[in-house]
């Protein structure tokens, strides 16, 4: 049985990074809760397999293939999203680069935190009241453990607080909250867990587990939801106490 949390049905929500691992576990938990849902990713193949998992649950599915990173691919996909859903009162800004990339430091943080801004900005106008909200996907990483690669932490921190500073200056028209996973078991770190140092990480954290992409979904859900109506502002880490441990 799929959790409650006071959902609307027919309501829409967005899921960017949506054809694999927590986007496409929110896409369809968020349909098993009666949501439509807009489906952005950069590969289209499983977008498009998503789509139909989605509409076979009962509700409608949109796929765009988008690069969120620039401005005018969001743009663009915001207006034909809306085109076929109408209002969006929930966005799941998930998309991000992988902390295995060899990125730039300022490339980095212009992949991770800029995208996620003009998503949000792009999605503001098609909102259809003040009962709307954003989650974003950051990280444990940046925020309660540190890592080696400086542009992952550093645009992990930043993506909290552009959460915070929505939180307080911009809650009148939306809440806003963000996701920090730890280790979750996605296909970017299949293989992590069976390395040498993914054991050791794992010996840390108390729940002795990875996180599935359905534990980071339905903490996302939860934040979206009428259940969180005064949860505005909050970094949640969902790490099974990793972040206690360190």
């Amino acid at each position: 049985m799929a959790l409650q949390f006071g959902f609307t049905a027919g309501d829409s929500i967005l899921i960017t990074g949506a054809a694999s691992g927590i986007g496409r576990a929110t896409a369809l938990a968020a349909a098993r809760q009666g949501l439509n849902v807009a489906a952005w990713d950069l590969q289209a193949e499983p977008l498009d397999t998503l789509v139909e998992e989605v509409r076979e649950l009962g509700v409608l599915a949109h796929a765009e293939v988008a690069d969120v990173s620039e401005q005018e691919a969001v743009l663009e996909a915001m207006a034909a999203t809306v085109r076929a859903l109408g209002p969006i009162r929930m966005l799941h800004n998930n998309a991000g680069p992988p902390s295995s990339l060899p990125l730039d430091f300022s490339e980095g943080l212009r992949i991770s935190v800029t995208s996620m801004q003009m998503v949000t900005e792009a999605w503001i106008p098609h909102r259809p009241d003040a009962e709307s909200a954003m989650v974003l996907t950051s990280s444990v990483a940046g925020n309660l453990i540190g890592t080696d690669n400086s542009w992952y932490s550093a645009s992990k921190a930043a993506l909290v607080g552009y959460v915070r500073h929505l939180a307080a200056y911009r809650s009148a028209e939306f809440r806003s909250n963000a996701l920090g996973p730890g280790m979750t078991l996605t296909p970017r770190i299949a293989t992590f867990a069976d390395s040498e140092i993914g054991q050791q990480v794992l010996e840390r954290i108390p729940l002795r587990r990875m996180a599935s992409p359905e534990d980071i979904a339905n903490a996302a859900l939860f934040l979206l939801s009428p259940s969180a109506a005064y949860i505005n502002g909050v970094f949640l880490p969902v790490d099974g106490g990793w972040g206690v441990t360190q």
